[in-house]
């Protein structure tokens, strides 16, 4: 798609959103359930995803990680995003990648500090 057709799509969506900004306004969510052996079952857009422990707290890999699907949900907007705006603009981009990187401290996780913290203590998205 150029950027001629990309202003022709979004076009009747901008008029929409400037006549009634409420309409703009889009609640996203997820949901999943919970499973066997610590798993969560995520529903997507394109099928389940079972989350379950990453290796440095006990899980065997098989199991997608939830912090590595965060920092992908990251990727994927900043790349869908970067790809949509540069389109818009009239500028090609050649061999684009975006990176997303986040720093844990398992040891706040596995509850063996209490120093450390739970979840990510910094994240870092590169375009």
């Amino acid at each position: 798609m150029d950027s001629k057709e990309l202003r022709e799509k979004q076009a009747p969506l901008k008029k929409k959103y400037l006549d009634e900004p409420k309409e703009a306004e889009v609640v996203l969510h997820a949901e999943g359930a919970l499973g066997d052996d610590f798993a969560c079952n995520v529903e997507t857009d394109i099928g389940t995803v079972e989350a379950g422990l990453h290796t440095a707290t006990g899980g065997d890999g098989t199991q997608a990680c939830s912090g590595d699907m965060l920092l992908q949900a990251l990727v994927g907007c900043a790349g869908v995003t970067l790809n949509t705006v540069s389109t818009a603009m009239g500028i090609e981009l050649n061999d684009a990648t975006v990176r997303a990187e986040g720093v844990l401290d398992f040891r706040g996780t596995l509850g063996v500090s209490k120093e450390a913290s739970v979840g990510f203590k910094s994240i870092r998205i590169d375009l």
